[in-house]
């Protein structure tokens, strides 16, 4: 199966919450990963709030982009909580 992003929410400084095409949802911390020339304007987190889905994983207005497998490798699984009984 290969590896898709599905669903993204920005969640604070440079963490954002992806949704895979697995059922898994994981949470990315992109603060040590905006090295390089494409990827320096992320810096700025007004400009890295501003991503959108696109080819099947998060891509910013410049064209920087992440693949999913690296995204989905990085990613802290966040585990479905468990329903609270009444």
């Amino acid at each position: 199966m290969f590896i898709e992003v599905t669903k993204a929410e920005y969640l604070e400084g440079y963490k954002i919450k992806l949704q895979f095409n697995n059922g898994d949802t994981k949470i990315v911390d992109l603060s040590h990963c905006l090295n390089g020339t494409v990827f320096t304007p992320l810096q700025d987190i007004a400009f890295f709030k501003r991503f959108a889905i696109k080819f099947n994983t998060i891509e910013w207005e410049n064209g920087a982009d992440f693949a999913p497998e690296y995204l989905y490798q990085i990613g802290t699984k966040v585990e479905n909580p468990v329903p609270q009984k009444s």
